[in-house]
C-alpha cells in the first residue's frame, strides 16, 4: 500500500504495519464495521476497508482526516472520517473490529498535547493516557464477540493493558506478534528528556488481541 502523508501527518512505521498485518487475519466482510481510532495516515483503515468492512477513521488531526480521505481516493476505498478523541465521535454506534495504534511514548508533559505533530505519539508521564481511554471504551462500543486489536510497546506495560481489558469485561485478551528491536527515534527522545530510563536499549512491538463477550 502506497500513502501520502501530508506534512505535520505521522507517516506509518513498523508497528502500524504489523497491525495492518493483524486486521487481515481477522474475518471481516462487506457486513462487518470497522473503528480506527488515532488514523494518522489512514492505514489502518484503508487496510480494514480492502478486506470489505464498512470502515470509520477517527482523529483529532484535520490534516490527518484529509490524509485518509486523500489517501481513500487515490485506493478507491471509501472511509468515513470523523473529528475528535477515541470514542466520542461514534456515541451509540458498535463495530465488529475496533482497531488503534494510539500515541504511547511517555513524555514530560502530564497530559496529552493539543497542538502540534506531536499529537501522534506523546500521551503523558506513563504513555498510556489514549491507550487506558480505549481499554475502558472499548466494550461499549463492540458488537456480541467483536475484535479489539491494539499495538503498543513493552515500555508501556503489556501486562497492564491485558489486565485493564480483562477488567473492562473482555475475553480471550492475548498478547501477540511480540518483535523486539532498538529503541527508536521517538523513544530515545524521551529517555534524552529523561521520561525512559537511561539503561535501556530495547524494547518490544506487540499486537494485543481481545474479543467482547458473545450473547446468548
Amino acid at each position: 500500500m502506497r500513502l501520502l502523508t501530508l506534512p505535520g501527518v505521522f507517516a506509518p512505521i513498523s508497528d502500524s504495519w504489523m497491525l495492518a498485518d493483524a486486521i487481515r487475519a481477522e474475518n471481516l466482510g462487506t457486513h462487518s464495521r470497522a473503528l480506527d481510532i488515532c488514523t494518522g495516515s489512514g492505514v489502518l483503515a484503508l487496510t480494514a476497508a480492502e478486506c470489505g468492512a464498512q470502515t470509520t477513521a477517527v482523529d483529532v488531526s484535520r490534516r490527518a482526516l484529509l490524509t485518509v480521505r486523500l489517501n481513500a481516493f487515490r485506493a478507491g476505498l471509501r472511509v468515513r472520517t470523523l473529528r475528535g478523541r477515541t470514542f466520542a465521535p461514534v456515541a451509540g454506534e458498535r463495530f465488529d473490529l475496533i482497531v488503534s495504534n494510539p500515541p504511547y511514548v511517555p513524555s514530560p508533559r502530564p497530559d496529552v498535547p493539543h497542538f502540534g505533530a506531536c499529537r501522534a505519539w506523546e500521551a503523558g508521564h506513563d504513555g498510556r493516557i489514549v491507550l487506558d481511554a480505549l481499554c475502558d471504551g472499548a466494550p461499549a462500543h463492540l458488537r456480541p464477540g467483536g475484535v479489539l486489536l491494539l499495538v503498543h510497546s513493552s515500555l508501556i506495560g503489556f501486562d497492564q493493558t491485558v489486565e485493564r481489558l480483562r477488567r473492562a469485561s473482555l475475553v480471550n485478551v492475548e498478547i501477540r506478534n511480540r518483535v523486539r528491536g532498538p529503541l527508536g527515534p521517538l523513544m530515545r527522545a524521551q529517555q534524552a528528556a529523561g521520561t525512559i530510563p537511561a539503561h535501556l536499549v530495547e524494547e518490544e512491538v506487540a499486537v494485543i488481541r481481545a474479543n467482547a463477550p458473545t450473547t446468548g
